[in-house]
């Protein structure tokens, strides 16, 4: 409501004065503050706030009058009175300097635009010279207590017991008399009242006393404490006409200050609360509304050490109070008791080093005018205390209530707006999506002739505000940032805006008095247009207008008659500008219902109403003017068009015709109401949120009046109400309702502390934080859907709830609800006869996300409660099985957690062990990692032992290839030094590897065993099924070791039954398309059976990711990386006493397997292949030039038709790029671990003969066992049955692999000395040239001899003393996981 903004501005006093200000009381309109000091009366103007005129004392006056001591303003700010100590009211006249005489004066440069046009213009800028004339003083012979301005009389209370009236003009004899106090009958209600008098007064007078216009009476707190209401019972004041009534049971009152808007007495207590009465128009007693009490919850500190209430202040708008303690402090309450600022806590009190500040004691506190300011005269300290300026910015709602500014918060200070940015329609993200304000500049120009701003209002799409000070009115676009003034001046100042402003689609809206005609007018201005009164429409108004309030294009109006009018709008396009037409419709008069026009707070024509059956008939109806909702001083009053009479359908009715139908007598429906929200839209889906009734009700938090609709257009029981109203609490002050969003937006003070502001004094700024507001909102659903269940209402509640599950916090709404219950019920002292908690589990089951929500609410709860909420939810063993049923294993993981605390280590071992092996099997590996960290910290916390930190795995035998989008190179398993060495054999490398976790750990413990043998299983599982593309991201993502595993199934589970279905699968999971051959092209697909030397040149460059030749030693020289190669491909380039060796070398150039030269693999574009798994920037970067080098020369290169069509069939045959490098990695990994059959089939999709020619190689050692070599022989056979029938793209590659297909075929099994797989030394040389270390290339025979098992040159992956690279920042790990997920769809791009 308001808002304290920036710091406390302090006042300085031209005149130099030993004396300290003490008292501060404005003038009836605020731009004028009396101050006094002990024997000075000044006069200060509020804009500028400077010093106009001071009245010094002279010490022999001084001395007969004593100090002064209070100041009372006459209503027309003509006189001032003051009392001093001896009980003398001195009388001062303000006479005005006459003519120009101005104090202070704005000084323009030459040529500015700003001249004198009107008479009285200039005034409104300057400061007024004024002069103070002191008249004869009244002596009322006893120390003043009060003083109490009325429109021609002040009234003065005294310590001796009498009530004064003195007339302000004639001060005679006839111009005063005196009432006793004991004279006035006083009683609890006027009902009961006795006419005599009050013999318990005597010695007992009035402390405080202050007059309230609309209860027509004085409030008034006696010297024993005591708190009354004395009504005068006629017009006059005399003493047989007042009677009086008490306050029961209360005898601590301080001081006093009443509301004339909402009817209200605050009086101050010595216990530090304040009590807020009414009156009781039926029985006249006072009745306690409401408490404004510092809480223990929120001030545990101070709220029992605050000291009496010293002041208490309503703000001119009536809408807040302010009030201060003996103590010191100053604390903000809305009418009706919100709490929203208060300087005894947080950054006011506390520095940030936590020392405690001395809270600031106030003397005196006033509001300044419209509310933007409040004056503070602080108690005399240590030093030299200023007047100090507070300042504040408000919400547009509490003076100008329309419904444009209802769903957006707009806050006005005194010279600047704070908006929302963002259309509420666009969505939530621009209304929500950050903290901060749309501040606009009100423009000078209008605000220094027209300061104060009045009135505030935006439209609905919060792309237009306008603003009203005291004459004129500007508006603001924010497309344009442009504001709009008045082109004439004259047309400005002659209006004033009276009833308030209201956007109309693209017109303002005003009610304003026309000075010229003297005459209450409706205007309405196009935005567009020019702002003149040439391209307004203007219609005349029989009386004053208090307010004004739009509904789709209705008007309707509020005046000082109490009568109610309703205008339609209607838009015209006839003439260049576009005009509104407003016609009257209806007239209703109010004034028996309202005893005084100034209590209307606001008043709203909604569509809601109570015969929600007529609404179901009859949708369209929705969106009509049903009601009237009028706040009257805090109550709530609907008027309801009668709709008792025979209902005419429209269609039968003519247009022209249209006749109103009349409203009912009023009905309240809610007290203490401060702001009330509806809106025209209407949402078939959101009926509920859209057609209810929002009130925000001060310290009772908000209501909501909502409709109830029979489930499926079945008829409504006849005991169910129509509409229900709901108390709820929120934690901001409600500003506006977003309905179908469910969400209340706010603002709130916030404070940044600048103690480190050292000065020869602690200086203000250090003294009291900078304030800043900001935006705050809040979700309501949960406390209706509560609401609704406690009143056994679910089916609403469902309703309801369904149609607010599209939201995005509706999870968050149901997680709520179940904490607020729970926490309440589980931490209740008393038991619960009626507990709510299985009604809302039961009714949250509703929903598809019941098990998250429990789970998320259980987890933000502490451990004590959760026995209660599983007792009412189910059990948790129970909850987590139907997560697994559900595959909503995130959810499962969270009641992993709920069960490691409830139940015993062993069942939450074994829903573990569930729910690891469902992870495993769907491939979330992120949740494996965490159920293996799960499953170790279990079996550490049975053993209590912390748990064992796991040691860092070799790179080999982790993630490798399948993550080679980390920038990791496929490695090879051996180190760096033992290539020096070159000590290779056979049998280390077929025997069962020592992994990693044997090295790193002495001990295994029995968990780390549990897991691997579950991640074992999981292995073995996907390799049955052939599945090794899962296999790969397996190991790749859990760091398993693949190549170990793989050494010591080698002879069982990693053997292959079916070598063609194998080969099928490979072919579907990795997307590799099945080779094909163009027809008549199986005999020779090249002309006479060669291929030129040029094109061969050409097609080893073409074939960028991995060529399909191999190229003739004399093509040109090779490159070939100079980075360890594995066992394999040493043992081959030194086992040259082996004729299959070469034999194989023989045959890959010998001219009859040309025809099948373009399936063969090169070294050279090996180098590619790496690179694609190392360095993937620079591979791109090759094989755009090599693909640029073919376009550049295909102008010299003659194809013929038929070649053509073979290179593209050969690149039609591969795979994508990244199903290539799998396949390569997995070739590796098998190769190492000595799986060759799993080599062979892998060769086959690869279609790399060197990998079929080593397996081949291999079988002839003693190490491979008989039925190996006879299953590959048999594999080979099917394959190559298979192949003839069914898939004749492979016979090219089978028949270039004949011949060692024939040699296994034939070969018996001969023992293999082992002698022959030595290294010889030269051998061993080479290797050590070889070595990462060295530099050498090797020879060109020695590479003729080299057919590296992948056909690739791995590198490895770490620097012989260096450290693993990191994962590359591009590359995500996540990429891994997705690949899973995508079916048939693969980026082949080298990224």
């Amino acid at each position: 409501m308001y808002f304290l903004t920036g710091w406390p501005r302090r006042l300085l006093c031209p005149l130099r004065s030993e004396e300290e200000p003490f008292h501060v009381q404005p003038s009836s309109q605020r731009f004028y503050f009396a101050v006094l000091s002990e024997t000075q009366l000044s006069i200060w103007f509020s804009r500028p706030s400077v010093l106009i005129v001071s009245y010094i004392e002279s010490a022999k006056a001084a001395t007969q009058f004593g100090f002064y001591q209070k100041a009372e303003w006459k209503p027309d700010d003509s006189m001032i009175a003051v009392a001093t100590a001896n009980g003398y009211i001195l009388l001062f006249d303000v006479l005005g300097g006459g003519g120009d005489k101005y104090l202070y004066e704005p000084v323009y440069p030459k040529g500015s635009p700003r001249v004198k046009v009107t008479p009285g213009y200039k005034e409104e800028q300057c400061a007024p010279a004024l002069s103070l004339e002191m008249k004869k003083p009244v002596d009322l012979e006893a120390p003043i207590t009060s003083l109490q301005s009325l429109q021609e009389d002040l009234l003065v209370c005294t310590a001796d017991g009498y009530l004064h009236v003195l007339h302000w003009d004639g001060l005679g004899s006839n111009g005063r008399k005196a009432i006793c106090l004991t004279t006035i009958p006083f009683s609890l209600d006027l009902q009961s009242a006795r006419g005599g008098p009050s013999p318990d007064l005597e010695g007992v007078y009035i402390r405080c006393m202050e007059y309230c216009v609309t209860l027509d009476g004085f409030a008034v707190v006696l010297s024993d404490g005591r708190l009354g209401f004395i009504t005068p019972l006629t017009n006059t004041i005399t003493a047989d006409q007042l009677q009086g009534v008490w306050a029961a049971d209360v005898t601590d009152g301080t001081c006093v200050a009443v509301n004339n808007k909402y009817r209200l007495m605050a009086f101050g207590c010595a216990s530090g609360s304040v009590l807020v009465y009414t009156i009781d128009t039926a029985t006249g007693s006072m009745q306690l509304s409401h408490k404004l009490e510092l809480t223990p919850k929120h001030y545990p500190d101070i709220y029992n050490k605050t000291g009496a209430v010293k002041l208490i202040c309503w703000s001119p708008d009536y809408s807040v109070t302010m009030v201060t303690w003996e103590c010191g402090g100053l604390s903000l309450w809305s009418v009706f008791g919100a709490h929203l600022i208060c300087t005894l806590g947080e950054d006011f009190a506390y520095r940030s080093d936590g020392t405690k500040k001395e809270p600031i004691k106030i003397s005196s506190m006033s509001w300044g005018a419209e509310g933007y300011h409040l004056w503070v005269i602080p108690i005399k300290q240590k030093k030299k205390q200023e007047e100090q300026e507070f300042h504040f910015i408000k919400s547009a709602l509490t003076v100008n209530p329309c419904t444009s500014n209802q769903e957006q918060v707009l806050l006005h200070g005194e010279d600047r707006l704070y908006l929302t940015c963002g259309d509420p329609s666009q969505g939530l993200n621009t209304l929500l999506g950050h903290k901060h304000w749309h501040v606009v500049q009100i423009h000078s120009t209008y605000l220094e002739s027209n300061w104060p701003i009045r009135f505030a209002a935006i439209d609905t799409a919060g792309q237009c505000m306008a603003v009203a000070g005291r004459r004129g009115f500007a508006h603001y676009s924010l497309f344009t940032r442009k504001w709009k003034l008045f082109g004439n001046i004259t047309q400005e100042q002659n209006m004033t805006v009276t009833g308030g402003l209201a956007w109309w689609k693209d017109f303002v809206v005003v009610a304003c008095y026309n000075y010229i005609d003297q005459q209450e007018q409706l205007r309405l201005y196009q935005r567009s247009a020019n702002l003149d009164n040439a391209f307004a429409s203007v219609t005349k108004l029989q009386s004053d207008t208090l307010l004004l309030n739009v509904f789709r294009d209705m008007v309707i109006l509020f005046r000082a008659d109490c009568s109610i009018c309703l205008y339609s709008l209607e838009r015209r396009n006839d003439s260049p500008h576009p005009t509104a037409s407003v016609e009257l419709l209806q007239e209703v008069s109010m004034s028996r219902y309202i005893p005084h026009p100034a209590l209307v707070v606001s008043v709203t024509l909604t569509s809601v109403r109570t015969e929600t059956g007529i609404t179901l008939k009859a949708p369209q109806q929705a969106c009509m003017a049903e009601s009237i909702m009028l706040n009257l001083a805090g109550q709530l009053i609907m008027l309801q068009r009668d709709r008792s009479g025979p209902q005419v359908r429209e269609k039968e009715t003519p247009a022209n015709s249209k006749k109103l139908l009349q409203f009912c007598p009023p009905v309240v429906l809610a007290q203490c109401v401060e702001n009330v929200w509806t809106t025209c839209r209407s949402n078939r889906k959101k009926r509920h949120l859209l057609e209810a009734l929002w009130l925000s009700c001060g310290e009772a938090g908000m209501k909501v009046w909502l409709p109830l609709f029979p489930r499926d257009h079945r008829k409504p029981h006849s005991f169910l109400s129509r509409r229900i109203m709901l108390p709820f609490h929120i934690n901001i002050y409600p500003l506006a309702v977003l309905f179908e969003d469910a969400l209340v937006l706010g603002a709130s003070n916030e404070t940044v502390l600048y103690d480190g502001l050292q000065g020869p004094s602690e200086p203000l700024e250090a003294l009291f934080p900078y304030c800043t507001v900001e935006r705050t909102s809040q979700i309501y659903l949960h406390h209706i859907l509560r609401q609704l269940l406690v009143r056994n209402l679910g089916e609403q509640a469902l309703m309801l709830a369904q149609s607010c599950a599209s939201l995005p916090y509706f999870p968050h709404v149901m997680e709520l609800m179940v904490h607020v219950v729970l926490e309440e019920e589980a931490t209740s002292r008393e038991p619960i006869p009626d507990p709510l908690l299985p009604t809302v589990a039961k009714f949250i089951t509703e929903f598809p996300l019941f098990l998250q929500t429990i789970v998320h609410c259980a987890r933000k709860t502490e451990y004590a409660l959760w026995n209660y909420l599983f007792a009412a939810v189910g059990n948790p063993k129970d909850l987590f099985e139907e997560c697994l049923m559900a595959q909503d294993l995130d959810t499962a993981a969270s009641y992993l957690i709920i069960l490691q605390n409830m139940e015993v280590p062993a069942v939450s071992r074994q829903h573990a062990t569930l729910l690891f092996n469902t992870a495993l099997e769907q491939g979330k590996w992120d949740l494996c990692r965490h159920m293996i960290r799960f499953l170790k910290a279990i079996g550490s916390g049975e053993m209590d032992t912390p748990p064992p930190t796991p040691t860092t795995q070799e790179p080999s035998s982790s993630s490798g290839g399948f993550e080679f989008f980390r920038n990791r190179s496929i490695s090879l398993s051996q180190s760096a030094d033992a290539i020096a060495t070159g000590k290779f054999n056979l049998q280390k490398t077929f025997s069962m590897p020592s992994g990693p976790s044997a090295k790193g750990r002495e001990v295994d413990c029995a968990e780390n065993m549990y897991i691997d043998l579950m991640l074992w299983r999981h292995a073995r599982h996907l390799l049955e099924q052939v599945r090794l593309r899962d296999l790969g991201c397996f190991s790749a993502q859990l760091g398993f070791e693949l190549i170990g595993w793989l050494c010591r199934e080698r002879n069982r589970v990693a053997r292959v039954e079916d070598f063609v279905s194998a080969l099928k699968r490979l072919h579907k999971d990795f997307l590799w398309p099945f080779p094909v051959i163009p027809v008549g092209s199986i005999s020779s697909p090249l002309k006479n059976g060669r291929c030129r030397p040029a094109l061969s040149t050409r097609l080893l460059k073409s074939q960028s990711a991995d060529s399909l030749l191999n190229s003739d030693m004399d093509t040109g020289p090779l490159q070939v990386d100079n980075t360890s190669h594995s066992w394999l491909d040493r043992l081959e380039d030194r086992a040259k006493d082996m004729d299959t060796a070469s034999s194989a070398h023989s045959n890959q150039h010998s001219p009859q397997t040309h025809d099948a030269i373009l399936s063969l693999l090169t070294n050279k574009v090996e180098e590619y292949s790496v690179g694609s798994a190392t360095d993937l920037t620079e591979t791109s970067s090759v094989v755009d030039g090599d693909w640029m080098m073919v376009d550049e020369n295909s102008s010299t290169l003659s194809l013929s038709q038929a070649e053509l069509e073979h290179i593209s069939m050969e690149l039609a045959n591969k795979g994508p790029h990244k199903s290539q490098v799998q396949l390569r990695y997995l070739l590796h990994v098998f190769m190492e671990a000595g799986c060759l059959e799993w080599c062979v089939v892998i060769g086959l999709i690869l279609r790399d003969a060197n990998v079929i020619k080593q397996v081949i190689c291999f079988l002839d050692s003693p190490e491979v066992p008989q039925e190996t070599v006879q299953s590959i022989r048999n594999g080979l056979l099917a394959v190559d049955s298979w192949v003839s029938t069914n898939c004749l793209g492979y016979k090219p590659f089978l028949s270039l692999i004949q011949p060692q297909l024939q040699d296994l075929m034939e070969a018996a099994v001969e023992a293999v000395q082992p002698e022959a797989f030595q290294p010889t030394s030269q051998s061993s040389k080479l290797g050590g040239s070889e070595g990462p270390g060295g530099a050498a290339a090797p020879r060109a025979e020695d590479i003729r001899g080299v057919a590296a098992p992948l056909g690739l040159a791995l590198p490895s992956l770490e620097p012989p003393g260096g450290f693993p690279r990191p994962p590359s920042a591009d590359c995500p790990p996540e990429q891994t996981e997705e690949q899973g997920k995508e079916e048939g769809v693969y980026d082949c791009t080298l990224s």
